[in-house]
């Protein structure tokens, strides 16, 4: 199985990379699924029913959330009639939506995929990520239940990342990280068969910070001062990810591989 795996979509630029670079790349690279992370897709914050739908629509199979998974109001609805979306599993037991799914590839096998919230350093205490984690994964054989498994640890801390992956190895075909933007060079298979990146980066503009408009946060980080509010960076963006191959008989990974493609990150295809 052929997987690819897009890091956090920024605003308007990581939309519009998505829409005119996805397409083509599930065809030139023969892909069998593809996870999208949505959760800034909509002014940096969220996620609308709209975006969501253009993301679907460019070749995502799957959209997961985040700690601003409900930013935009209409996704508490939308979520739970839209089983494309995946919102954390331990957000909150009274939040709308799933945290864990299996779907299809393009060739019926079936796919697990799973979000969690990381607790070191975030803004609110979520529940423990890896009971909640444990439990999907025991439900979902890797092999058995699932012919393949993602699993996409949103957190702050590097550590509680690669914990995260130990501690799913051999039972997830993938864990990758999210919610940083930024992209780190750790790619790789881990001892049990998992393949592994601390945090995929962004979909988005990286003459930026962090897929923000630079100007009104060095303002704060340089007087301490806020003038205006946070807005996306807007110029050409990178798309940001792992592209992965997994083994069909039993789950495992067998090459893990970073993606930059178009923007300031640009880098050769797999």
């Amino acid at each position: 199985m052929k997987m690819l795996f897009l890091g956090d979509v920024m605003g308007r630029a990581g939309r519009a990379a998505v829409a005119a670079r996805l397409p083509g790349l599930r065809a030139d690279w023969g892909l069998d699924f593809v996870v999208v992370n949505g959760e800034n897709a909509s002014a940096g914050a969220g996620l609308t029913p709209e975006h969501a739908k253009a993301l679907l629509a460019a070749g995502a199979d799957c959209l997961t959330l985040g700690d601003h998974a409900f930013d935009q109001k209409d996704m508490l609805r939308f979520v739970e009639a839209e089983p494309r979306i995946l919102r954390p599993l331990n957000y909150a037991r009274e939040a709308p939506g799933k945290g864990a799914r299996v779907y299809l590839d393009r060739r019926g096998r079936k796919v697990l995929v799973a979000q969690v919230l990381g607790q070191v350093f975030m803004k609110r205490p979520f529940d423990d990520p890896f009971s909640a984690i444990d439990a999907v994964l025991r439900a979902h054989p890797l092999g058995g239940m699932a012919q393949a498994t993602v699993v996409d640890m949103h957190c702050e801390a590097t550590s509680e990342k690669m914990a995260m992956g130990h501690w799913c190895d051999g039972r997830a075909s993938l864990v990758v990280g999210t919610h940083t933007h930024v992209p780190t060079a750790d790619a790789m298979i881990l001892a049990g068969g998992t393949a592994y990146q601390s945090d995929a980066g962004m979909c988005g503009d990286y003459n930026s910070v962090i897929g923000m408009d630079k100007a009104e946060p060095m303002r704060r980080f340089i007087t301490g001062m806020g003038k205006e509010r946070f807005t996306p960076a807007e110029g050409e963006a990178t798309l940001s990810g792992v592209y992965v191959e997994i083994d069909d008989r039993n789950g495992k990974a067998t090459r893990i591989l970073p993606i930059r493609v178009g923007g300031r990150l640009a880098q050769a295809a797999p």
